[in-house]
């Protein structure tokens, strides 16, 4: 009975049972090992692409911001054909393992973070562009001066990536395989247990993701008041 389930649910979560804790805990350690790779990358990249005008840089602003619906299925294969035995990093044995689902975050949330930082920094820099030029600040100079005084909307920009990494299945079921005790995380042992009819820990795991999903917009949504605040 659901009303069961839901009681089973709770029950583990309450209790701490290590099972849901485990797939929890490297839930959280993939996602966010993700989003600070793909954030020390796409940030600066967001930020360069952003001041400087140089030829193809039209043609990387498309493909960032196609790559922000890019399929989780086809990064995922991706990922799979680069660390697969015939791919160029397969003598690395990277596949099946938590490396490799990171790796599949990050293709996944970089683009986003590029996208969004770019849009950022561009406006501030149409803003500020003058002001920091008659200081005789150049470009690289400025990133920095930019990136802090845009953190506020960047914190959200990077939380929108935590929310599409944690909440991500098709492409960390294809380069994890969803081996347990080893790459099953959230997303892909919810749709596991579902099916193998266990939904007291599908139930548990997707009630903690939930609460997650939910903390991190409650997050993002008072970073942004915060920064309406100092700007006004």
């Amino acid at each position: 009975m659901p009303e069961n389930a839901f009681a089973a649910a709770f029950e583990l979560i309450i209790g701490l049972d290590p099972v849901l804790l485990g797939i929890v805990s490297l839930s959280l350690q993939v996602s966010l090992v993700a989003v600070l790779v793909a954030s020390v990358i796409a940030l600066p990249l967001g930020a360069v692409v952003a001041l400087w005008r140089f030829p193809g840089r039209g043609f990387i602003v498309v493909v960032l911001n196609a790559f922000m619906g890019l399929p989780p299925v086809v990064a995922g294969l991706m990922v799979y054909l680069m660390l697969s035995r015939a791919g160029p990093l397969g003598q690395f044995g990277l596949l099946f393992t938590p490396t490799a689902m990171v790796i599949a975050q990050v293709v996944l949330v970089l683009p986003i973070i590029a996208a969004l930082s770019r849009q950022v920094i561009e406006d501030l820099w149409q803003e500020y562009g003058e002001q920091l030029g008659s200081l005789g600040v150049s470009k690289a100079r400025a990133i920095p001066t930019l990136l802090w005084d845009a953190r506020f909307s960047l914190v959200t920009v990077v939380l929108a990536g935590f929310g599409r990494a944690s909440a991500e299945v098709g492409a960390v079921l294809i380069v994890g395989g969803n081996i347990e005790g080893v790459t099953r995380v959230m997303t892909t042992a919810i749709a596991l247990e579902t099916n193998r009819g266990n939904l007291a820990l599908a139930l548990g795991l997707g009630i903690i993701l939930l609460t997650l999903v939910a903390i991190v917009n409650g997050v993002a949504f008072l970073v942004s008041e915060a920064a309406k605040r100092r700007e006004a």
